[in-house]
């Protein structure tokens, strides 16, 4: 039933992405012989997230707190306090209060389907603003914790809050500052895979990540035109 459903609901893209997806993150869990099982888990969760979410579901917000749960443990056993601060503090807590707005501004009463925003000078200026003072404190707090790598680590919470906050908003645009945190990931974990093959795994779930948070932005900009215009996007 849940295949079926899932089928109805996902196009057949959709569903090659995902399943694509999964394999991918399986196989080099296999390959690299990844000893973390809640790192599997993480991954698996986090990537069905994405494919909701370019749906504009908010079930997928749902996922992503449960994804940010478990990476900030990933993320704590590496020494990564950015990651793990920035997942803990602040994407699962602002991740409910997306799938909340989601919940709150359906397209047209369709529970699934997120009314996509369009993004004005008022929500821009205090964005800006807003990811400064971040970074800014961010920088410092992760100095205090001696953070691994701090550099990345810092324009991982930069990207991040861009993301949440894009997420909010209701913004397209949302997947593009994910796939951006992606890109920082995927450095971060690289530089761990040197010292621990086994963190190839993850880099390989962040590359996974990125191509579907871009497939995530082109989603949401059919959506929005299609919202907007009534016109079916292929």
């Amino acid at each position: 039933m849940l295949l079926k459903n899932m089928s109805d609901y996902f196009t057949k893209k959709e569903l090659l992405l995902w399943i694509g997806s999964i394999l991918t993150i399986l196989i080099s869990f296999i390959l690299f012989k990844g000893d973390n099982t809640l790192s599997l888990i993480a991954s698996l969760i986090g990537v069905t997230s994405l494919i909701f979410c370019a749906k504009g579901n908010p079930f997928g917000q749902f996922l992503i707190i449960i994804f940010s749960l478990l990476y900030g443990i990933i993320s704590f056993s590496y020494a990564y306090y950015g990651e793990m601060i920035t997942y803990l503090g602040m994407t699962a807590p602002i991740a409910l209060f997306s799938m909340i707005t989601w919940l709150k501004n359906p397209y047209e009463g369709n529970k699934s389907e997120v009314e996509v925003k369009h993004l004005k000078l008022k929500d821009i200026i205090p964005m800006i603003i807003l990811t400064v003072i971040v970074t800014f404190v961010f920088y410092f707090i992760l100095d205090y914790f001696n953070t691994a790598n701090l550099i990345p680590s810092t324009f991982s919470v930069t990207t991040s809050f861009l993301a949440i906050y894009l997420t909010t908003k209701r913004s397209p645009f949302y997947a593009v500052a994910y796939a951006a945190n992606d890109l920082v990931l995927i450095v971060l974990w690289s530089i761990a895979a040197k010292t621990n093959i086994t963190y190839v795994s993850v880099v390989v779930c962040f590359a996974v990540f990125l191509l579907n948070d871009i497939y995530g932005f082109i989603n949401w900009q059919k959506m929005h035109k299609r919202q907007t215009t009534g016109e079916i996007c292929q």
